[in-house]
């Protein structure tokens, strides 16, 4: 009795060490998983911070060469109108003064075509001067966008920072030989003033905007001929507290893994080089973490994926 007593008392000790090590074995793991967790957002902010640092310097030199000649273009402009406009008017009447000029003269003008050149030049001028509005509108952008890494709040036209986001991805929308014109819907509210951090929330318009025409670039080449690929934005005020920011594509969707995982950093279902899996998750602690405001998402395989953004109105930015 005396035996078996101990060997129940021995069974019952290692029971009980045995559930202190598999607690021990739980709370560890569970210790190891939020050390990962914190590790891998340690990790996504500084390589996002140095890309940010080495984007911003990039695209500010990049503006900064651009805007100098083009400064130059347009100031210029006006002097070069007013020149053109002086020599034709003295054309004009040197034509009037002598309406059967010499014969030499005559040939010339014609070999010239006088006619054609003095109503094309003002044609030519406008269209010179569009083009340098458009160079300036261009470095406008890209000083804007040179200063993604900073954190300030700034009172910010939502729409301004849309519209900036999509002029640098302009080129991606456009029609090339491997796609057709991706068309945009925009649904603009009345939207007031934000208090925000204007640089952090182009950041977040570039990566869902840049997501929906990669979505929309693979949908093309699994779908026919007459596919329109389209990316509707959409914004409104929700209960005078909210800004509620839409973007949705009409591509190929998420499937259910994808959705699990979407906003953790460092997943990406994009081909090696193609991507990082940071963009959605740099995103969701901007908008969330930073602003206090909420990100979500709705998608279904085959209807594609819509992003709504909300940021409060009344909130100060979180460092």
């Amino acid at each position: 009795m005396a035996g078996s007593h101990t060997d129940i008392t021995r069974r019952k000790q290692a029971e009980e060490e045995l559930r202190e090590s598999e607690l021990q074995l739980k709370t560890q793991t569970q210790n190891l998983r939020q050390a990962l967790k914190e590790l891998q957002q340690t990790q996504m902010q500084l390589i996002h911070s140095e890309k940010m640092s080495s984007l911003g310097q990039l695209v500010a030199g990049i503006a900064h060469e651009i805007n100098n000649p083009a400064n130059f273009i347009y100031g210029n402009l006006n002097y070069l109108e007013e020149y053109v406009q002086g020599l034709l008017n003295i054309v004009q009447t040197f034509q009037q003064c002598y309406p059967q000029p010499l014969n030499a003269v005559q040939i010339a003008m014609e070999k010239f075509e006088l006619g054609f050149v003095s109503n094309d030049l003002p044609r030519l001028l406008n269209s010179m001067r569009v083009g340098s509005e458009r160079i300036r509108d261009i470095v406008h952008s890209l000083r804007n966008f040179s200063r993604l890494d900073e954190a300030e709040i700034k009172a910010v036209n939502i729409h301004e920072g849309i519209e900036n986001t999509l002029l640098i991805l302009q080129h991606r929308l456009q029609r090339n030989s491997h796609k057709p014109t991706i068309i945009l819907n925009k649904e603009y509210g009345n939207l007031p003033i934000v208090d925000c951090s204007p640089g952090q929330l182009n950041q977040v318009f570039m990566n869902i905007l840049s997501n929906a025409i990669d979505a929309l670039e693979k949908t093309i080449t699994h779908q026919p001929n007459n596919f329109i690929p389209t990316i509707t934005i959409r914004t409104n005020v929700i209960d005078n507290r909210w800004v509620l920011i839409y973007i949705a594509d009409n591509g190929l969707g998420m499937g259910a893994e994808t959705k699990l995982r979407v906003f953790d950093p460092f997943f990406t279902t994009k081909p090696v080089g193609k991507g990082r899996g940071l963009g959605l998750s740099i995103s969701y602690q901007i908008v969330v973490e930073r602003h206090s405001g909420k990100l979500d998402f709705f998608s279904e395989p085959g209807k594609g994926t819509e992003f709504q953004i909300q940021l409060p109105l009344c909130r100060e930015l979180v460092i």
